[in-house]
């Protein structure tokens, strides 16, 4: 057993660099599929519809930690061997797909009728529709959301320490299990995440009531 020291606080410094770069494949996969997602449950395909909510109701349905095991534990039965960081970048993805996918379809849904009316009195296609008329006045609704769901995909990383991604949650296991000082290793640990959350929390809040304040006039 040692003594936690800077060396220690550096390490999980080390990690946040890994949590940083698996919330930003996990957004950017996510808000990829997520707008596939959102334009499948707005489209004039019943097909389209009904699969894109079944992806809904099955990844918002069950807990994030079960589908990262079923990808690390379960790619393997099909003959697939993934690492930690691929495994996690994948149930990530899916997982935010799905929740980027509804809040953008409400979004999308938000959109005053009047606006897709007028489009389609314009002769415009579903494909112009969306692209001219639509997702961009969704996209002032969606923003304050979308910034603020990015604080829940940092601290879903964390899950991923279950499957042994060293991140900043698994560092701290890491540390502890040298220290055996759990209140001050995971308070180091708890201050790294609201150093990278609370500038994200404090964007959306600022992006909502800005929103609401142009809304009124």
């Amino acid at each position: 057993m040692r003594t936690f020291g800077i060396q220690d606080i550096w390490f999980i410094l080390q990690a946040a660099q890994w949590t940083i770069g698996l919330s930003l494949i996990a957004f950017v996969g996510g808000a990829i599929g997520g707008l596939v997602v959102a334009l499948a449950r707005t489209s004039e395909s019943l097909v389209a519809t009904r699969l894109a909510t079944t992806f809904i109701q099955i990844f918002q349905g069950t807990p994030l930690l079960m589908q990262l095991f079923l990808v690390f534990f379960g790619a393997p039965v099909l003959g697939f061997e993934v690492s930690a960081w691929v495994a996690a970048g994948i149930a990530l993805v899916l997982n935010t797909s799905a929740f980027l996918g509804e809040i953008w379809r409400g979004s999308i849904q938000a959109v005053p009728r009047g606006q897709w009316e007028a489009a389609e009195a314009l002769g415009l296609g579903y494909g112009a529709r969306m692209r001219l008329v639509v997702l961009p006045q969704a996209w002032k609704i969606a923003l304050p959301p979308t910034v603020g769901y990015m604080v829940q995909v940092i601290k879903g990383t964390s899950l991923a320490a279950i499957i042994g991604f060293t991140e900043i949650t698994r560092a701290g296991q890491i540390i502890n299990n040298a220290t055996f000082q759990p209140l001050i290793v995971f308070s180091v640990v708890g201050a790294t995440y609201f150093a990278l959350c609370w500038p994200l929390s404090f964007w959306a809040g600022r992006i909502e009531k800005r929103s609401a304040a142009l809304q009124a006039r």
